[in-house]
């Protein structure tokens, strides 16, 4: 690939967009799921499958995902997985039952599980190592961040004034451009010869993880020590062992390289990203339920409200943009954690008479900017140092930890907030009263969780890698020329990793 002839500006747009959609389209659906369920005759029950069955399916096909950007091509898989997005969502948006609705909602997950991996890839194998690929990071950390923060309050303005369909059909122009973008702009990414697909480690990958976070998100129905629960776990776990069994077995093209755990950046910067989205997920739904429930925000006003959070996530990025090359990603990941748990530490002592200038505003700042410092230096660790054919397993791999992470946390942790409300209850407090002391309970963990994740920062990462991403190691690049993904010829890199 010639680096000096990829436009990378345009590059960098169509990724950005990418994946602020897919961010977006993981929040933008809570606030309107009341007009969701009267819309389209919801059961109680099943409303929450409108947030479940993305993520189910997200979740579940992004290793796959990955690997088949490293095989087929990044802008392919771009593309097809963009053009699956807009169709699911144009679909949703005319859906005239909950079923047409939820089978949507799967198909956005499928093609988001094919879009996030390769945007992320495309940035690995377009932007040159050093400054020029840590400010595409920037980029792609801050719309990251806050994609899902502006989902809320896009969600609560088009509730409100155009009506819940168009949070689905909002997202059609916006992926129109993202094909337009890719097509003119973005450069095939086939590197190395023609690789196979690991079909076994695939489907084991998939049904594995998608039994995990099923099991997870069920736990709102099935107690965590329930039967059902503890079957479904055990069952998510068998499948993952056969999975990592399978792949330590593989010897050539397997979906996931268990070699790329074992280097301290990648293994410890996925477990940081696995911890950061557990606290971070959960505190955005009790904080998104303390705005409406208990201060009796509208869903526009709610949404709006989140903006603070957004310009803390900016900020943060910023910053983070500037200082990783020189203090390398655990100088910054270890004080951003512990910014970001102070912000959800503070929220934690809302209460029930509570303002927005009082409990929200301040440490909305203060926790986004901590976890807007992480995201930078965690794309970097996560990426760098790796051979360019291995970019699409790298970058599902870091997407697979921020959504497990996200599931789990809130899953495990609105299960505690539910006990302290209902205890609270039962003790005679007034229900704005309860929930208010089940949402700091819920905040005061989040925070906790994001203390683990600085300390996973500490003990895990390597001291004095100064920068966000470094040249593919341990193997020798050879250059030639090969088919392009249009049938031309194009410039090919294949590179040997040994070890």
């Amino acid at each position: 690939m010639d680096l000096e002839r990829v436009n990378k500006g345009k590059v960098l747009l169509a990724v950005a967009l990418a994946q602020f959609l897919v961010m977006l389209v993981m929040s933008i659906v809570n606030v309107a799921l009341p007009a969701i369920q009267t819309g389209l005759d919801f059961e109680p029950d099943q409303l929450q499958w409108v947030v479940n069955s993305y993520a189910l399916t997200f979740g579940g096909l992004l290793l796959l995902g990955g690997r088949a950007a490293d095989v087929f091509g990044q802008r392919r898989l771009l593309v097809g997985g963009t053009v699956l997005f807009a169709v699911a969502s144009l679909v949703g948006g005319l859906a005239q039952n909950d079923v047409q609705l939820l089978a949507a909602r799967v198909v956005q997950g499928a093609g988001a599980a094919a879009m996030a991996p390769a945007a992320l890839a495309l940035l690995t194998t377009t932007h040159r190592d050093g400054a020029e690929r840590t400010k595409a990071f920037g980029v792609y950390a801050g719309v990251s961040a806050v994609g899902g923060t502006f989902g809320v309050l896009l969600g609560g303005l088009l509730t409100e004034y155009l009506g819940w369909r168009w949070i689905m059909l909002v997202n059609v122009p916006m992926a129109l451009v993202v094909i337009w973008l890719a097509m003119r702009h973005v450069p095939a990414g086939i590197v190395g010869a023609r690789r196979r697909l690991d079909v076994l480690g695939g489907i084991l990958a998939t049904l594995g993880v998608s039994l995990l976070v099923f099991g997870v998100v069920r736990t709102t129905d099935y107690a965590w020590t329930s039967g059902t629960t503890l079957t479904t776990l055990a069952g998510a776990l068998l499948l993952i062992v056969a999975f990592v069994a399978v792949e330590g077995r593989a010897k050539s093209d397997p979906l996931l390289r268990l070699g790329l755990l074992a280097k301290r950046s990648v293994g410890g910067a996925n477990i940081f990203m696995l911890f950061l989205c557990a606290g971070q997920f959960a505190a955005f739904y009790f904080i998104a339920l303390y705005l409406q429930q208990v201060l009796d925000m509208k869903p526009a006003v709610a949404g709006t409200a989140f903006l603070p959070f957004c310009f803390g996530v900016i900020a943060g990025t910023v910053v983070s943009t500037r200082l990783v090359s020189r203090l390398g990603a655990k100088a910054l990941l270890v004080p951003g954690g512990l910014i970001g748990a102070a912000g959800f530490g503070w929220f934690a002592t809302l209460e029930a008479s509570g303002a927005f200038a009082v409990d929200v505003l301040g440490p909305s700042l203060v926790a986004g900017f901590g976890i807007g410092v992480c995201f930078v230096p965690l794309t970097g660790a996560a990426t760098g140092g790796l051979p360019p054919h291995e970019a699409g397993m790298a970058s599902a791999l870091l997407n697979s930890s921020r959504q497990i992470g996200g599931a789990i946390g809130l899953a495990a942790v609105v299960t505690l907030q539910t006990q302290r409300t209902n205890s609270r209850l039962a003790e005679g407090d007034s229900v704005k009263e309860a929930m208010t002391s089940g949402f700091s309970l819920g905040l005061a963990i989040s925070g906790g969780i994001l203390v683990v994740a600085a300390l996973t920062a500490v003990f895990i990462l390597p001291t004095g890698d100064r920068s966000a991403s470094s040249e593919p190691a341990g193997g020798a690049v050879v250059r030639g020329t090969g088919p392009g993904e249009d049938g031309s010829s194009a410039s090919v890199e294949a590179t040997e990793v040994r070890g």
